[in-house]
Formats: structure tokens, C-alpha cells, sequence
């Protein structure tokens, strides 16, 4: 690799969930500190960073497809970063297949970045995986410049062990931020013009720590501090595990006014022997015991959840069971997938594989059946007066979007600014989002 002139624009390019839009978005704020501006739209940058995940089917073979449209028409390449949990599977065998390739970071490295760039200019490709013991956080900016929705991440890791899932040999094992940190965090998203903050984490609502006055807290606890914050008007969190809803976390939804009534708490298949299977720890029984609780302290609750199809040696009996659950939950949104092997995990070398054909079928009655479920929730919200918050312009000239209480899309036309809080009513419903009427002008 040669020398190359040090970067002055750059583009990252997340994929995948929640943890990576907020990576890349400090890896955007690294990268501004540094002097290195973000690529006009439509203009070529002089780095880029294919922030990735490696959850979905064929994500690997998916980053070489996007290094090689990065690849400019006279032959020549910007200088290229590969990030996320791509990066940390997969590392040497990224810079073995991908010469274009100047840098692989995993996702607990990349506060390294700016100097990893500095290698790269040198002329000299760098891989960095390790998963050092000092927070990756501290090295991070403040934060300066938000949308009136952030996220924060609270919690990093996982120690559950799902047969499927790469994130325990990805991400690490689960750590917690300490309370200060994101306590100081949430104080300046806020003085950033947030007036949401969803905390986030691979387990959420695995968090805990010690409170200003040394006092053990979970996440429930977190919450209730976050709400004095005046100027924050809400408050969310995901993902969760049903093995972490704790009882304090349960009566948070019913007496945390800026807890939104919201739960996302997948459940991944409604056979308990599918679960077991899985390393699952919880049944089908205690996860809707764990429904019906929270719905008792909060009856508006929208729920949401993640499925998986096609787990290995998933019958047709056992898969009617997931739509049995469905049926009884009545889930607002929900995430559903087929089950793609992940190299590593227990479960791709289990016997019994479901065919493809036989997955898409499933997925698509799947997929039938909660589409109906999230148009029935919607259709039902008509009617009511909710509080939106404005994230952006509409499509339409004079309109604008924002999401209700219940995470929903709303699109309204009126008098607004990105960032308010509108009284709407919400008077149509569509599979997707709703239309409303504004009825109050913005409030503080």
C-alpha cells in the first residue's frame, strides 16, 4: 500500500441495528474532531466506513460487494475502513480478500480510528480487534449536535449464549457504563437539542450500576433520573431480554410519566422446545406472564418483539405454535427473520437444517400475520389525542413527520418545527403510519 494523501471528507455507512447507528454516528463525530468533514451527498468521499453487522445472512459477502462499488471509475479507491462486527469476525481475512481495504476496526476499537488513518496515509493497511478492558467511551467527543431523538448507549455485550447469535464473540461480554458517564452524556444530548433519548443496549435492561450516592440501581433506576432531566421530554429503551425484566423495571411503565409506553421484548419462537434449542431462558409461559404484568401497570402498552423462523429442526407443529403466540400477543411492530447459520455459533452445525423454500413459506405467514396485527393497532389508535414528537419534513409541502407515544410514524400538516412537541389527532390509519390532525400548537 502506498502513501496517500490524508483524508478531508468522509462518509460512514451503517448497517443493521440500533448499536450501529449509534457507532457510526461517534465514529462521524471522531472523525469531524479530527479536521475531516462529511462528503457533500452525491460527491465522492476521501474516506470511507462501512460500518457492518453481522446478524443478517451473507453479511460478509455483502461488505465485499460494497467495496467494490466504492471503486472509482479511473481504477482508484477511496481510502477504506471496515467497522462493526464484520470487522471483528472476520479481520485478517478482510485485508486477505480486499486489498482496496485500508483498515478493520471492531466494534470496541474504533475510538483508535484517527490513528489507524494515520498508518493508512503512511501506506501501511492496520487491523484492530481487541476488546481492551478500558471503555472505549472516554476517548469519545462530546456531543454537540443531535436530532430531537438520540440514542445512548447504556449497556455493550452479551452473556446469554443464544445458539444463533454471533454478538457474545462479536461484541464481547456485557458490560455496563457507569452511571456518571451516561448520566454526563444524556446532560449534553440534551443541551444538543435531544428530546428523546432511547437507551440502548445488546441487553438493555441487563444494566446496572451505582447511583450518584453509591446506592445499586438497574435500569429502571437509570430512567428515573433521566426523567428530572427538565428539558428531555422522553424516554425509551431497547433491546431487551425477558430474563432482565426485573420487577422495578415492570412499575417503571406504570409510574415513570417519561417512560414511553413502549416494549420491545423479543421472544424469538413460541415452542418451548424451539427456545430450549435456542438458550433461551424463558418459556413461552413467563414470557407472557411478563406481557400481562407490564400491561397491568401500563394497559396502552405497545408491544414488539423479534422472531426466527427455520431454526434448526423447527417442525411444522412447533412453528404453528410461534403463530399461536402471535395471535395471543397482538404485537404493535415486530422484526422477523429466517434463520441464517452465523459461523461459530452452536446452531450452525445442528442437524435437521430447514430447507429454504420451507423458511420462506413460514416467514411469509409470519409476516401476514403481524402486518395484520401492526394495521389492527394502528387502525385502533384512530380516534385518539397524543402528543408527537417532529423529527422532519414531510414529503408533502406544509407537512411533517414525527412519532406518537407508541413509536408510531405520524404525518400531519401545520403550523411545526423539527424538534416540537404537537398535540395530533391521529383520523387514519395505514399499515405503516398514521395521518393526523394538529389540535395544539407546539409545547414547551
Amino acid at each position: 500500500m502506498r502513501p496517500t494523501p490524508a483524508p478531508r471528507t468522509y462518509r460512514v455507512k451503517s448497517f443493521g441495528c440500533q448499536m450501529n447507528v449509534y457507532d457510526g454516528e461517534r465514529m462521524a463525530e471522531l472523525l469531524a474532531q479530527q479536521g475531516i468533514t462529511a462528503a457533500p451527498e452525491g460527491e465522492d468521499a476521501d474516506l470511507v466506513v462501512l460500518n457492518t453487522c453481522h446478524i443478517r445472512e451473507k453479511a460478509a459477502e455483502k461488505v465485499y460487494s460494497d467495496i467494490g462499488r466504492l471503486r472509482r471509475d479511473d481504477g482508484s479507491s477511496p481510502l477504506i475502513a471496515v467497522a462493526g462486527c464484520v470487522a471483528q469476525a472476520e479481520g485478517e481475512e478482510i485485508m486477505a480478500r480486499a486489498p482496496a481495504v485500508s483498515m478493520v476496526v471492531g466494534p470496541q476499537a474504533y475510538h483508535r480510528l484517527p490513528g489507524m488513518i494515520a498508518e493508512a496515509v503512511a501506506g501501511r493497511r492496520a487491523v484492530d480487534t481487541d476488546m481492551p478492558a478500558e471503555t472505549k467511551f472516554g476517548a469519545l467527543p462530546a456531543r454537540r449536535k443531535v436530532g430531537p431523538s438520540a440514542f445512548l448507549t447504556v449497556q455493550e455485550g452479551c452473556d446469554k449464549f443464544c445458539t444463533y447469535c454471533v454478538v457474545p464473540y462479536t461484541r464481547g461480554a456485557e458490560i455496563s457504563r457507569p452511571f456518571a458517564e451516561i448520566v454526563a452524556e444524556a446532560e449534553r444530548l440534551v443541551e444538543a437539542g435531544a428530546r428523546e433519548i432511547t437507551l440502548i443496549g445488546q441487553n438493555v435492561n441487563a444494566w446496572h450500576g451505582e447511583d450518584g450516592k453509591g446506592r445499586a440501581i438497574g435500569l429502571d433506576g437509570l430512567a428515573r433520573v433521566l426523567a428530572d432531566l427538565p428539558d428531555l421530554a422522553r424516554i425509551r429503551y431497547t433491546t431487551s431480554h425477558p430474563n432482565d425484566m426485573t420487577d422495578g423495571l415492570i412499575a417503571a411503565h406504570g409510574d415513570n410519566p417519561k417512560l414511553m409506553p413502549f416494549l420491545h421484548l423479543p421472544v424469538q419462537a413460541g415452542n418451548d422446545r424451539v427456545l430450549r434449542a435456542m438458550n433461551r431462558s424463558h418459556t413461552v409461559e413467563s414470557y407472557l406472564r411478563i406481557l400481562d404484568r407490564v400491561r397491568a401497570v401500563r394497559p396502552d402498552i405497545a408491544l414488539s418483539g423479534d422472531f426466527i423462523v427455520g431454526f434448526p429442526g423447527e417442525t411444522e407443529a412447533e412453528f404453528a405454535d410461534t403463530l399461536k403466540l402471535v395471535d395471543a400477543v397482538g404485537y404493535a411492530q415486530c422484526f422477523s427473520f429466517k434463520y441464517s447459520p452465523r459461523p461459530g455459533t452452536p446452531a450452525a452445525t445442528m442437524a435437521d437444517q430447514i430447507p429454504a423454500a420451507v423458511m420462506d413459506e413460514r416467514l411469509q405467514r409470519l409476516q401476514a400475520a403481524l402486518n395484520r396485527d401492526q394495521h389492527a393497532f394502528n387502525q385502533a389508535s384512530v380516534g385518539k389525542r397524543c402528543t408527537v414528537l417532529v423529527e422532519r419534513k414531510g414529503k408533502l409541502p406544509g407537512q411533517w413527520l414525527g412519532k406518537s407515544p407508541w413509536l408510531q410514524s405520524v404525518h400531519f400538516a401545520g403550523e411545526a418545527a423539527i424538534g416540537d412537541l404537537v398535540e395530533v389527532e391521529l383520523v387514519h390509519a395505514g399499515p405503516n403510519s398514521l395521518g393526523g390532525a394538529l389540535v395544539a400548537s407546539p409545547r414547551p
